[in-house]
């Protein structure tokens, strides 16, 4: 799979970011500790902007950026062959065609390295009001043995193009190592306000009160008009 097949599965852009939104609800339910979780939201990353992201620990991550202006979409994979460190800059056609309104989050510092290069192996963007996804014109390595992932879009997206609680159930159960609630899952997946059952089904040593900051930082429903 590459970013062009992602760009294909990926859903439009308001049920893009509840499910990121769901994602990290989860996640920060599991994971009291911030920096043990995989998938995080920030309704307030800048003024008009918020941003999902996804950080496995090792090297691999992706952002999405949320704006008025649409959805950009980064993904690094660290040991892709589409690396920008393979030939000291982003693989050809990766950021070349991100339109203006998008061009600032290509040098944005969040995602560059310290010398100011675009840390990406894979991108996507979608303009308010565009029909689809879509993503530059790439050749992508051949031979390289990457098992058909040659910018890591299969792995770093998988739970963005399989959004069924099943697939976040599995990917929680091997991340946390603890049996994951599928009810709940698909309660917090359908955006409801969370219940002190639906959290102890998850994580029985937190509550909803414990979980006051992570959901108004996230921006998730909770019942009382305060949707983001």
């Amino acid at each position: 799979m590459t970013i062009h097949d992602v760009a294909r599965r990926l859903p439009d852009i308001p049920a893009l970011r509840d499910h990121c939104r769901s994602m990290a609800m989860l996640e920060a339910i599991l994971s009291p500790e911030w920096g043990d979780r995989h998938h995080s939201f920030d309704a307030r990353w800048s003024d008009g902007e918020e941003m999902a992201s996804m950080r496995n620990g090792s090297g691999d991550e992706f952002a999405v950026v949320f704006s008025a202006a649409g959805a950009y979409v980064r993904g690094f994979a660290h040991e892709s062959p589409t690396s920008p460190y393979t030939d000291d800059g982003p693989w050809p056609g990766v950021v070349d065609e991100v339109p203006e309104v998008f061009r600032s989050y290509v040098e944005e510092p969040a995602f560059t390295d310290e010398d100011g290069m675009p840390v990406v192996t894979a991108c996507a963007w979608r303009e308010t009001g565009d029909g689809t996804w879509r993503t530059g014109a790439i050749e992508f390595p051949g031979g390289d043995g990457s098992g058909g992932d040659p910018d890591g879009s299969g792995y770093l997206f998988r739970l963005l193009v399989d959004r069924s609680p099943e697939a976040f159930r599995d990917f929680a159960e091997d991340q946390y190592e603890v049996p994951v609630s599928l009810a709940a899952v698909r309660h917090v997946f359908a955006l409801r306000p969370l219940t002190g059952e639906v959290v102890a089904a998850l994580n029985p040593e937190t509550s909803v009160d414990a979980l006051s900051t992570d959901i108004a930082g996230i921006g998730y429903p909770t019942g009382n008009g305060a949707h983001g």
